[in-house]
């Protein structure tokens, strides 16, 4: 087995805290070697709020997953999301000074470079830069440039922006916790690459996210992302509003949900009713499931007002034909797809990674809770691919260095806002 083809993705999320060892067989499915996944404890609507907690939490979790797997993890692909997230379209242009010579990868890797110079606000940093189209010559709408001759190379980005401190204070736990990190990711972004096929993102789809802090939407047509957003709520508000308009502890309020919740108030009886335990020799207290029901029914109804509201604000709302993808944990409660379809007239599906994995797959991991996880070994090897072939073409190029390559391969080197990130943290290390 080939150490350099297994990939580790690390979802750091509000509730969990869970890392997937996989790699890509012969078949193109994800073949999953080992996992582990552990209570959240330092992290607060996808925001790091105690360092040593989450250092803790991401410990266990990779020790978990390391011996399930029998893979020595150093390297790991980490998620990003938080309501701190936010995205906007930039268009970036370059002058090409040889116009006799084709438009190369390295046009295009400048061209892309160019975008994370762009002026922030203060505490606000460019996470990551998506090309959506390019413009040669004043021609639009190529997706692919390279080969072709041209003057003037435009294209039009979608920039995804976040707080440099949260990136910055994720960044510190992987390390704290003796792991590397090769590549930042998008949760959202990463999830969509699990659980949506390339027809859907043809088509127009939205992907909805729905985590324990967080909301987190993409929205793709013709097979570009065109709009990125976090919602600040997610499935622990859901358990808050249980806790507080049934009088009970937060553990019981989190199984009430999970064992008995609905997102449809209409779809309970009223004569259904479950007995909480009660404290300290108290009597045990009941709750209708309808009214545990309503409960849920008025938050969820108000997060997918937002989640609509984002649609609208893409400008791509006629246009998503494959209608809307629910994944994350909280897609796991019962009538929400119903209830999403009813509140914004479009079709609606629960998300699974399953599509992905190889058949021998644990059935856990077809979860929903486990997209994000699965979409970043995903973006990882998909990653690894692209770095290796690049090296193949240095090595073609430059054959008496082949030791050069090795080296590479082994700690890939960060670009972009991650560099930054690595560099700011040396220099701490130094100070």
């Amino acid at each position: 087995m080939n150490k350099n083809d297994i990939i580790v993705g690390l979802d750091i999320g509000t509730t969990k805290i869970a890392a997937i060892v996989g790699r890509r067989n012969e078949r193109g499915k994800i073949e999953i070697l080992g996992y582990g996944k552990t209570e959240s404890i330092g992290v607060k609507r996808g925001v790091v709020s105690n360092i040593e907690n989450t250092v803790q939490s991401i410990s266990r979790a990779v020790e978990l997953a390391s011996n399930s797997s029998g893979v020595d993890i150093k390297y790991v692909n980490v998620g990003i999301a938080g309501q701190h997230i936010k995205s906007l379209q930039h268009k970036g242009t370059m002058i090409r000074r040889d116009i006799e010579s084709e438009i190369s990868q390295a046009d295009i890797d400048m061209l892309h470079q160019n975008m994370f110079n762009l002026g922030m606000n203060p505490g606000e940093e460019i996470i990551d830069v998506i090309p959506q189209e390019y413009i040669v010559d004043g021609e639009e709408g190529i997706k692919q440039p390279i080969g072709m001759l041209g003057n003037t190379l435009e294209a039009n980005f979608h920039i995804i922006i976040g707080q440099t401190t949260a990136a910055k204070n994720i960044y510190k736990c992987v390390r704290k916790a003796g792991l590397d990190v090769v590549d930042l990711f998008l949760e959202p972004i990463a999830s969509a690459d699990a659980v949506l096929s390339d027809e859907e993102k043809e088509a127009g789809v939205v992907l909805v996210d729905i985590g324990g802090g967080t909301t987190d939407i993409a929205i793709f047509h013709d097979g570009i992302i065109r709009h990125t957003a976090v919602i600040p709520f997610g499935g622990e508000i859901l358990t808050e509003d249980i806790k507080e308009g049934c009088s009970i502890i937060k553990k019981h309020a989190e199984e009430l949900k999970i064992k008995f919740g609905s997102a449809l108030a209409s779809e309970n009886r009223d004569d259904e009713v479950v007995a909480i335990p009660g404290l300290r020799g108290r009597p045990p207290k009941e709750i209708t499931l309808k009214n545990l029901a309503s409960i849920i029914q008025a938050r969820m109804e108000e997060i997918t007002e937002h989640i609509y509201y984002e649609i609208r604000n893409s400008g791509f709302e006629k246009k998503l034909i494959a209608g809307i993808v629910l994944t994350g944990g909280g897609a796991s409660l019962r009538h929400l797809a119903q209830l999403t379809e009813f509140m914004t007239g479009m079709d609606t599906r629960i998300g699974y990674p399953n599509e992905h994995l190889a058949p021998e797959t644990p059935d856990e991991m077809a979860s929903p809770m486990y997209a994000t996880g699965v979409g970043l070994v995903i973006q990882g090897i998909e990653r690894y691919i692209r770095e290796k072939t690049k090296e193949d073409v240095k090595v073609t190029d430059k054959p008496r260095h082949p030791e050069k390559t090795a080296k590479i391969q082994k700690k890939p080197k960060p670009d972009g806002f991650l560099k930054r990130i690595q560099e700011w943290f040396e220099g701490d290390e130094v100070q």
